[in-house]
């Protein structure tokens, strides 16, 4: 219990600067007179005295963190603080029920960009805002924030990396303080942010969806202020700003502040996963745009070019805007969107799915087996660039592929045994847990997931989790393992 209380008294400090950060949605309320004011107001009371009561209930309880420690803390932070990124939502539309405002919230901080609500063009500003901002907190890791000021918890923060950060390769330090790392990533994020919401502005949006759509584009989390998404505006130069960013966006994180600390791009280069990212997409963009002018969904092939990049770019990248309904589609295409979206994003950027580095480690090991197959005296070893792959990486990848397929296999039978068709059942399972956000069917790009039944809900935001933490950071605590002393 000890060790319990420990890690709650670092969540309330956590809570109490989640609750911090309602003072901007609060204000823009305040200043619009959007009718949200006193919305927020009871949020950030509830929110800022339920960590206050954390805080002094486990005051003689603070110590160090150790490394079990840290996934715990990791768990419950993206469990609770749902909790109350949803209050806004619950106070402000009484027809959602707490399986809908959970789902919303788990969405937001996920980055995952699903969403129950509709209406969104007649939200007041200030609750838009918060949804998008809960994206933007989500995209980088709110661990990674709290690593960041790092004084202020008075914790160390390797553990805390370790857990959060995506990918097999997380011991790469790029300072040699892991709270200077932490910053350098945070300035990078919202340097391209800021970048992103003028680009925005600039292309004829006004003031606030340029900040609002700049905060879900570099957080890959695709909630919009409007029900159209990027249909609103009809727009190919924002579409292609859009898709300039979430492919930025996509790349590790850790590449781009290497570029910016080193005054030079040859980081990408050297970079395992962007060449193969960028092949991938931008060719997955060409060839299915010449798919759609083939079969005539558009006579255009500028047209079809236009509205396939985008989508896809935005699906490949886990983002979930769209700008047109892919479903009507044939079929193939909006499948292999959604097969990209398991792999495509780099580890360490804000988009989900098991990465491109575990893909290429992958196709690594069938390569190697298919030539031992052939030549049994072979040593082939796997490498991804110069650097050969030590085995149990090999091992860890194969044993996170297993348990990300058993999960969709699992949970699109459990949706189905539910009373969903498999097509909405898959394409929400795979969503969800690529924290994509949109799928298929009765959870298309033109719906929403409002129609599902409040156990489904609760399987989708459960799916949100555990993709966003990467499977074992969240399974390791179920283990009676990890209670024992």
């Amino acid at each position: 219990m000890n060790r319990l209380f420990a890690v709650v008294n670092v969540l309330s400090k956590m809570v109490l600067i989640f609750g911090l950060t309602m003072l901007i949605p609060l204000a823009l309320a305040e200043w619009n007179d959007d009718g949200a004011r006193s919305v927020f107001e009871e949020s950030i009371l509830i929110t800022l005295g339920c960590g206050v009561v954390m805080w002094l209930a486990t005051y003689h309880y603070k110590r160090e963190l150790q490394t079990r420690d840290g996934f715990l803390l990791v768990v419950l932070v993206w469990s609770v603080l749902p909790v109350f990124a949803m209050l806004p939502l619950l106070f402000y539309l009484p027809e959602l029920n707490l399986s809908m405002a959970y789902f919303e919230a788990v969405s937001g901080l996920t980055a995952s960009g699903g969403t129950v609500l509709s209406g969104l063009d007649h939200l007041p500003l200030s609750i838009n805002l918060w949804r998008g901002e809960i994206i933007w907190l989500g995209g980088m890791g709110l661990i990674v924030l709290a690593v960041a000021i790092l004084p202020l918890l008075g914790v160390g923060g390797r553990q805390l990396m370790n857990a959060e950060i995506p990918g097999p390769m997380k011991e790469n330090k790029l300072t040699p303080r892991i709270a200077e790392t932490a910053k350098g990533l945070w300035t990078i994020y919202a340097s391209l942010t800021l970048i992103c919401a003028i680009t925005y502005k600039w292309a004829g949006m006004n003031w606030f969806d340029a900040v609002m759509h700049a905060f879900t584009t570099l957080g890959l989390g695709g909630f919009s202020s409007h029900d159209a998404s990027y249909g609103y505006w009809d727009s190919p130069l924002i579409e292609a700003i859009a898709i300039v960013f979430m492919l930025i966006a996509g790349i590790n994180f850790a590449t781009h502040f290497l570029v910016w600390r080193g005054k030079s791009l040859i980081a990408y280069r050297y970079d395992s996963e962007v060449g193969w990212y960028l092949i991938i997409v931008l060719g997955s963009c060409i060839a299915l745009a010449m798919y759609l002018w083939v079969v005539d969904i558009y006579t255009d092939p500028l047209t079809a070019l236009r509205y396939a990049a985008f989508n896809i770019v935005s699906v490949a990248t886990t983002t979930g805007y769209s700008n047109t309904d892919y479903n009507l589609w044939p079929m193939f295409m909006p499948l292999w969107m959604l097969f990209l979206s398991g792999f495509c994003t780099s580890s360490g950027s804000t988009g989900g799915g098991i990465k491109m580095i575990r893909a290429r480690i992958l196709y690594q090991q069938v390569y190697r087996e298919m030539i031992t197959i052939m030549h049994p005296n072979a040593v082939i070893p796997a490498k991804l660039g110069r650097s050969i792959i030590a085995s149990r990486v090999i091992l860890a990848v194969l044993i996170f592929l297993f348990v990300y397929s058993a999960s969709i296999v699992i949970m699109t039978l459990i949706l189905t045994l539910s009373g969903l068709n498999f097509i909405t059942a898959f394409s929400a399972v795979v969503a969800c847990i690529n924290n994509l956000g949109p799928g298929l069917g009765e959870v298309g790009p033109a719906n929403t997931y409002a129609s599902l039944t409040d156990f489904q809900t609760w399987v989708c935001s459960f799916a949100m989790l555990l993709g966003r933490l990467e499977f074992f950071t969240l399974l390791v605590i179920f283990t009676p393992a990890f209670w024992r002393k």
